[in-house]
């Protein structure tokens, strides 16, 4: 076997063992995590949600999921990007108010009945921070991914408010541990609301 093939094989053995330790670590938190989403949904509500950087991506996956179709055909289901909207985000920063670019769009459009979703692969982030605090202000649920255990954010968190956290991984190793969280709660939103 060459060295990078033992490499690949090691990033493989590496991935399997982070899934195994997430999937005892997390499975009561995405449950849990599920049940507020899926109130949120059956209530007339909206999913917004938020991330940072490479997280964005699962952030925008997860409203696809929801806004299209999961693994099966069914009715669409409302949740917002909060990072999709470049020209608005950069509008922000352009002003100098980058801990803003979350939180503006939360109060803008968030009500009672909504629930914000944070995807943080890094630990906190200022402007997560705040559209946390905004969503409060607003009487929002929070439910919170993350990379890592105990972070700013924990502290942040009422009691009706849900956090699934890995055990302090690197963002490039959580990113796909995060993705299966994703397409687990995805399915049990689709198996709570519409059946199997």
């Amino acid at each position: 076997m060459s060295t990078s093939e033992q490499h690949i094989y090691q990033c493989f053995a590496s991935h399997m063992e982070h899934v195994g330790q997430a999937a005892s670590a997390t499975a009561p938190a995405i449950d849990k995590a599920s049940d507020a989403l899926v109130n949120t949904l059956l209530t007339d509500g909206k999913i917004l949600a938020c991330a940072n950087g490479n997280a964005n991506i699962l952030a925008q996956y997860f409203c696809t999921a929801l806004l299209n179709r999961f693994d099966h055909d069914r009715p669409a289901l409302p949740a917002i990007n909060l990072g999709a909207d470049a020209t608005t985000y950069s509008a922000i920063c352009r002003d100098n108010r980058f801990n803003d670019t979350f939180s503006r769009l939360v109060r803008a459009i968030g009500k009672p009945s909504d629930l914000l979703l944070v995807i943080v692969d890094d630990g906190h982030k200022a402007n997560l921070i705040q559209a946390i605090q905004v969503a409060h202000d607003r009487e929002m649920t929070v439910v919170v991914l993350s990379a890592k255990e105990k972070t700013d954010i924990t502290s942040l968190l009422h009691p009706e408010d849900h956090e699934i956290a890995l055990d302090n991984l690197s963002p490039s190793n959580a990113t796909p541990i995060l993705l299966l969280v994703i397409n687990a709660l995805c399915s049990l939103i689709d198996e709570k609301i519409f059946g199997s």
